[in-house]
């Protein structure tokens, strides 16, 4: 049966940035994240009798069987949880650039895990599904479901999951996503949140996580756009000071990652209320309110001339097309 759903990607706000379990891939540290409108991944999962191999097709191209190799993977960890074997093909659309920091893998495994269970007509919960994503994709867990959005980091597999939040928030929030460099990175995120455990700030940060996580939801709860930048700001600045500081230090910084950091820090100066999030990637994101949206593009185009910048609010949670 074809089924085929969308899925929305999240930035996370309060960083994860380790795996307890790489097989189960459940989290050392809880996190939060938003989900955003404007990159999304669409995916059709088609189970069939009558097919003689298994098939991915990403962004209309048929993928060989080592660039299918995850995928594949996690279908087939799938189908054995459930009792099938059956062939399948994956056709799989991403508004999102590829390992490139902006989490592509969140929106593709959230919309392949829910296509799956629509495709063999399984009933199963969003709880259930976010369970199913993660083992996917750690951040996939979170794009299930829409606005703001908290990955419970649990202690096994049934405990690990993501929880809503406030999935339709009223709050004067627009978020830039700076494209600095789309180009897939050169150290994988697993890759670097192992060498990141080696710093000697990540026992500290993973203590400030319980901490952390109360005080940005005390300021969802309270719509303190204001705290929910100090914190979001802060939460990456530990997460990349903790690859710069690992045994052998790494970082995904572009120099137009710095000078993007730096404008937001003049910004700010000059009374343009505005806080900047990074991933595993060189790719900045800008939080703002509205009022200040227009003029914070404009310095931007001005200081990064060759950014591509891509404007985003709160995005829904998955959907079955």
């Amino acid at each position: 049966m074809k089924k085929t759903a969308r899925a929305h990607t999240n930035i996370a706000l309060i960083k994860y940035w380790g795996k307890a379990n790489s097989a189960l891939k459940t989290p050392l540290m809880s996190s939060l994240s938003m989900t955003l409108d404007a990159f999304y991944t669409d995916t059709t999962f088609n189970h069939d009798s009558s097919l003689i191999e298994d098939t991915f097709i990403l962004n209309g191209k048929k993928q060989t069987p080592e660039a299918s190799k995850r995928v594949f993977n996690y279908i087939h960890l799938l189908q054995d949880r459930f009792g099938f074997n059956d062939h399948f093909t994956i056709e799989s659309t991403n508004h999102v650039p590829t390992s490139a920091g902006l989490a592509s893998s969140a929106s593709a495994f959230s919309a392949l895990a829910t296509s799956f269970a629509a495709s063999y007509d399984l009933d199963l919960s969003k709880k259930e599904l976010s369970r199913l994503a993660r083992l996917g994709s750690g951040s996939a867990t979170r794009s299930i479901y829409g606005g703001f959005v908290e990955w419970q980091k649990g202690n096994d597999d049934a405990s690990s999951y993501a929880i809503p939040i406030d999935e339709h928030p009223d709050l004067d929030l627009s978020l830039l996503a700076l494209e600095v460099d789309t180009k897939q990175k050169k150290i994988s995120s697993t890759e670097g949140m192992k060498l990141a455990q080696t710093s000697p700030f990540y026992e500290p940060w993973i203590k400030r996580n319980k901490q952390e996580i109360a005080e940005i939801k005390q300021a969802i709860s309270d719509k303190d756009f204001t705290k929910i930048g100090e914190i979001s700001e802060l939460s990456a600045n530990e997460m990349h000071a903790c690859n710069l500081t690992a045994k052998e230090p790494f970082t995904y910084f572009e120099p137009e990652t710095i000078k993007a950091i730096k404008l937001v820090e003049d910004l700010r100066k000059k009374g343009i209320e505005c806080y900047y999030t990074i991933d595993a990637g060189p790719n900045v994101k800008i939080l703002c309110t509205l009022r200040n949206r227009k003029e914070i593009i404009s310095a931007v185009q001005k200081t990064l001339s060759n950014v591509k910048i891509v404007v985003a609010s709160f995005g829904p949670g998955v959907t079955l097309l």
